[in-house]
């Protein structure tokens, strides 16, 4: 059975980006389901971390 999973998370103001959230979750999931198929999309909502998530889904 094919696992899939979305990780979409925001930051964590002053101490996760989006980004770094997404991978640590990522991380865990992958700990437990280790043939799971993991999208992550880290969100944001205007604030710190915009332009460096609007730079990393833009290539």
């Amino acid at each position: 059975m094919l696992n899939r999973v979305v990780v979409a998370p925001s930051g964590f103001k002053e101490s996760l980006s989006a980004r770094a959230a997404a991978d640590a979750i990522a991380a865990g999931v992958r700990r437990v389901l280790p043939d799971a198929e993991i999208d992550r999309i880290p969100l944001v909502d205007g604030g710190e971390g915009t332009a460096v998530a609007l730079a990393s889904a833009t290539g």
